[in-house]
């Protein structure tokens, strides 16, 4: 039986807890509009009754909302709202508390003889045991594999299972044998077998799916995801359902990235729910709240300074700079260096190109998505190849010089370029090719100065640590499309242990695929910027079009006289006969 209602003066509506969340069954026309303000995610065209879903903090706003416009509550849902709005109020100072500069750690448990972690990764590890989940998004370098072991090591968090990308399983076995006693398994293979009695499982990304019907028996307490940024497609990827099933059963998540967002901020929904599932709403609500339709029908955060305040405060995410920690060095000495390229590699195939790029432009919705990938492969592929000689030579210039060299590629083809030209330097390779074995061979013959060039994949060793202390200087010879990769890979130099200023040396062409990448990469800059540093000064950056089209649009301007008539510009947005059902 119904409990009986609060007496109110004025009430302008009726709320209730219907098991899953708080659903206000009826409220007045004028009063739904400032509810609707306030809770964004509410469709603007939607009707009674609204359902909305959250933790404490939406009791906390729902209160709020109601001290100014009462709505009919029974008693034992009232009782309900206040003591989760008490709780949130708890937890918000508790955690504050913790995250106040006068805060004092408590002793470090579970650590080797005098190792002992940083008072600030003492923090974070303090933070996600509080919580239960949390995106440390630390600058790159400031050891967020020791804080996720400061997190991990006691015994009411163990088993644990850490997540690193496929090169990284023993670095992670090494730093955890450096610092604690706990015993470590790296997963040898995709097919389950039976797991030794150790405090931490390492299963790396490409592995991990083969394990998902092992989840509910493994007993995991705690999850760390390194580089989650891996997860960022979601669960609908099989390593995605995979590790949507571990982090679901354990009491700690705990997800690492300098540099979670590579693409648009739509990205930071997808590896959020990874954490906690629903603490940004559904996908809908989020897209409702926090974005705006942007280039090729990705979504853009609309405000990305908000949400990153919003994820702080939220206590969601943790984010801490060289700066703010007190670990203060010259940043990375970015140069961006013009060379010349080979037009023979581009002209060989312009008839084709050219096909591609009407299509890209003018073609049918299947024609245009098929030319743009081909398109985009063939492009940047043959600018990679029309430079490849000309960085060889800018390189060799370093490598005469007795400097040890990173250097960093995409395409096999580029790479044997380098590697025929350069080949009196012994260069070694780390990329998608070589196998964990061979690439840490790769990686402790250029540490043991039996070369000084090593050419690396430009999505290959996030995490790898070691190489700062042999080398300072990173050449770009080829470009990606997001430039948070660049970040990871300056990260491979620009890390604790580097004694130097480190040169991130960008050798770009005037023509190619390189001017629309550059253009394109401050768009997607100002994306992970807003979200990651919400107090960071913003960047210029242009957000016409897409990147692929873009690029179709600059290769037949500089070929008119294979052009197509220009069509007639699409609209990046949501077709109208849809967006009732969207907003």
């Amino acid at each position: 039986m119904t409990a009986p209602l609060l007496a109110h003066n004025r009430t302008y509506g009726a709320i209730e807890w219907n098991g899953k969340g708080w659903a206000i069954t009826s409220i007045e026309p004028h009063v739904a509009i400032r509810l609707k303000q306030v809770f964004a995610r509410i469709n603007k065209t939607a009707k009674p009754p609204f359902v909305l879903t959250g933790g404490p903090q939406l009791d906390a706003d729902l209160k709020w909302f109601m001290d100014r416009y009462p709505l009919r509550i029974s008693a034992d849902d009232a009782e309900r709202m206040g003591g989760r709005k008490m709780l949130f109020e708890t937890q918000q100072t508790e955690l504050g508390a913790i995250l106040a500069p006068n805060w004092m750690p408590p002793a470090s448990v579970g650590f080797r003889g005098n190792m002992r972690p940083y008072s600030y990764q003492v923090q974070a590890a303090e933070l996600v045991r509080r919580t239960g989940r949390l995106l440390l998004m630390d600058e790159m370098g400031l050891g967020k594999t020791v804080s996720a072991i400061a997190a991990i090591v006691a015994p009411d968090y163990l088993p644990a299972l850490v997540v690193p990308q496929t090169h990284l399983p023993g670095q992670w076995a090494e730093k955890i044998g450096e610092f604690t006693e706990l015993r470590t398994h790296i997963v040898k293979r995709t097919t389950p077998y039976q797991l030794p009695p150790v405090d931490v499982v390492i299963c790396p990304y490409s592995k991990l799916a083969g394990w998902i019907d092992y989840a509910e028996t493994a007993g995991f307490k705690s999850v760390v995801f390194d580089e989650i940024q891996e997860l960022r497609s979601g669960s609908t990827t099989a390593k995605g359902a995979a590790a949507q099933a571990f982090a679901r059963l354990a009491q700690l998540v705990l997800g690492l990235s300098g540099t979670p967002i590579y693409n648009y901020g739509e990205e930071i929904w997808r590896i959020c729910d990874f954490l906690e599932e629903g603490c940004l709403g559904d996908w809908w609500d989020f897209i409702r709240e926090w974005c705006k339709p942007g280039p090729g029908g990705k979504w853009l955060v609309k405000d990305t300074e908000a949400l990153g305040t919003f994820l702080r405060e939220s206590h969601l995410a943790l984010r801490r700079t060289r700066t703010d920690v007190g670990h203060e060095r010259k940043f990375a000495n970015t140069i961006i260096h013009t060379i010349s390229y080979d037009e023979k590699p581009l002209e060989d195939r312009a008839a084709q190109m050219a096909q591609l790029a009407r299509q890209v432009i003018s073609g049918s919705f299947t024609e245009r998505g098929q030319a743009a990938r081909e398109f985009d492969m063939m492009m940047r592929h043959d600018t990679g190849v029309a430079k490849a000689k000309h960085v060889a030579a800018f390189v060799r210039f370093l490598l005469e010089a007795k400097q040890p060299v990173l250097l960093c590629g995409w395409h096999r083809d580029v790479y044997d370029i380098w590697m025929d030209e350069l080949s009196e330097f012994n260069p070694v390779l780390y990329t998608g090719s070589e196998s964990p074995r061979q690439k840490a061979k790769a990686v402790q013959m250029f540490m043991d100065g039996a070369s000084n060039l090593l050419i690396m994949s430009l999505r290959s060793g996030a995490g790898l640590d070691g190489l700062q202390q042999r080398c300072r200087t990173i050449v770009f010879g080829e470009l990606d499309w997001s430039g948070k990769v660049h970040e990871q890979c300056v990260a491979r130099l620009d890390r604790p242990g580097q004694e130097h200023q480190v040169d991130a040396i960008y050798l770009v062409a005037d023509g190619g695929s390189d001017p629309a990448v550059m253009g394109v990469i401050g768009l997607k800059n100002s994306q992970a910027a807003g979200i990651v540093d919400p107090l960071s000064e913003p960047k210029e950056q242009n957000s016409d079009g897409t990147r692929i089209r873009q690029l179709a649009e600059l290769y037949l301007q500089g070929k008119s006289h294979l052009a197509a008539p220009p069509a007639k510009p699409e609209p990046v947005c949501v077709p109208e006969d849809q967006q009732a059902s969207m907003f």
